[in-house]
């Protein structure tokens, strides 16, 4: 992870993409709404993969959350594109309601300071079964 925090960040950039990606794979709806709304992942996406979502959840989660980055070790970028993908169709149907103004207010307060190990157990169970079903098939990643 040491080049997410080099000049012009290039890890982070790059599992951006992936992210971007990974969501049009898995729910072309919301990735198309978001594209028309004309919102780059970039400009939310970035402080989740600056700051590992710790801004975005409560405090008392954020334990649970370490523990999985930990258990994950070096495969640990990898896996955030999961884990991000995850958190962010999380709202799907919320999102795919909203005009670029109001995802970006939205994206910037997401209504987790009520969330419960629950909520973050979900996100994380469908990161890992997202990372089974295509991180040994990169063609996901692919055009």
């Amino acid at each position: 992870m040491q080049d997410h925090y080099t000049f012009a960040q290039p890890g982070i950039q790059r599992l951006v993409f992936k992210l971007k990606e990974l969501v049009r794979r898995i729910d072309e709806p919301v990735s198309k709404h978001i594209e028309e709304q004309g919102l780059e992942f970039l400009q939310f996406a970035f402080r989740w993969f600056n700051c590992l979502l710790i801004r975005e959840i409560p405090f008392h989660l954020v334990t649970r959350l370490w523990d999985t980055y930990l258990a994950e070790g070096d495969a640990l970028p990898d896996f955030l594109v999961y884990i991000f993908a995850s958190f962010l169709l999380t709202w799907s149907d919320k999102l795919q309601k909203l005009d670029f103004q109001e995802m970006v207010m939205f994206l910037q307060h997401l209504p987790t300071h009520a969330w419960t190990h629950q909520e973050l157990e979900m996100v994380l169970s469908r990161a890992y079964m997202w990372h089974s079903m295509f991180n040994n098939c990169p063609s996901h990643l692919a055009s």
